[in-house]
């Protein structure tokens, strides 16, 4: 179900969406979190509603989608609510924020915060510069960026350290769990020690600037970023090689060690909608990912 209010006020939508519980369309019952997607235009909205929808039915919540409109306009709010099975496992506000309504968002998603439950800020293109500070960021005990949309993927993904504070994720770091978890895997399986890692891709791809930065602090070794194939390889003391390789819009990767056969693995690029899921599985602070973040410094770039 749908339901337009244009021209509304936050109040009239507080109604609304009582009316429309009460009448057995939505309950709040266990809606574990509170998840605030903040987008930078009406037209963007969409994808990450989608994405939102799809992780809601591990994380059943709440969705509050910010999305300014013409700042050129008068002040005014056009709201929409979706539950049933336009909304996934949650029920879907969204909010078009007119004029100088665009720039007091906190105040505007204060009352549609669900009771008692944690909020979760999400920023599904531009983040702000340090989303910690910001109006919204300010209300969420976790906040999720991402670099791979950001108008400069890699100078986005080198800016978290400076910008990090406790809660901060960003979703190019779980687009490479299961790579992390594959390399992991590898390494346990020899007995030599890592000599130097080389990781190579698309130069605007900034899960490999946080793999790199990952595999820099977990091994203290030399590392080097390259542009070109999609290859992790790790060269061992005694001359060993240890692969991962696949396609850039492959599914199954190639791992290569020296001295044994090789094995493909399914490693497909992961969906927004999986990477969102993951992160909202933890509320607390991702010291991994931190330490990650303050190993970039440490890799060299090609």
């Amino acid at each position: 179900m749908i339901v337009d209010l244009p021209a509304t006020t936050t109040g009239d939508v507080s109604k609304k969406l009582v009316e429309i519980r009460e009448s057995g369309g939505a309950v709040t019952l266990g809606r574990v979190l509170t998840l605030v997607v903040l987008t930078k235009s009406v037209s963007g909205a969409e994808d990450a509603i989608a994405a939102a929808n799809e992780a809601s039915r591990e994380h059943p919540c709440r969705v509050i989608v910010l999305a300014p409109d013409d700042r050129d306009a008068p002040p005014g709010l056009d709201a929409q609510i979706r539950v049933g099975g336009d909304a996934g496992a949650s029920e879907v506000v969204i909010l078009r924020l007119h004029g100088e309504l665009a720039d007091h968002e906190d105040s505007v998603v204060v009352p549609f915060l669900l009771p008692d439950t944690p909020v979760v800020a999400w920023w599904p293109d531009e983040a702000p510069p340090v989303p910690g500070k910001d109006k919204v960021g300010k209300l969420a005990i976790r906040r999720i960026t991402d670099a791979t949309h950001a108008p400069d993927p890699r100078s986005a993904i080198a800016g978290r350290l400076a910008s990090y504070t406790k809660g901060d994720t960003d979703l190019a770091w779980s687009r490479i769990t299961y790579w992390r978890a594959l390399l992991t895997t590898a390494l346990d399986q020899v007995s030599e020690p890592v000599e130097s890692v080389s990781v190579s891709g698309l130069w605007e791809e900034p899960a490999l600037d946080i793999l790199a930065g990952w595999l820099a602090g977990r091994l203290s070794v030399p590392v080097t970023r390259r542009v070109g194939p999609l290859t992790v390889e790790m060269r061992l003391v005694g001359g060993g090689v240890v692969s991962i390789s696949r396609p850039q819009t492959g599914t199954t990767a190639t791992l290569r060690r020296t001295g044994q056969p090789d094995t493909l693995v399914s490693l497909a690029r992961r969906e927004t909608r999986d990477c969102l899921a993951e992160e909202l599985r933890r509320l607390d602070r991702d010291e991994i990912y931190e330490e990650a973040l303050a190993s970039l410094g440490k890799v060299t770039y090609e």
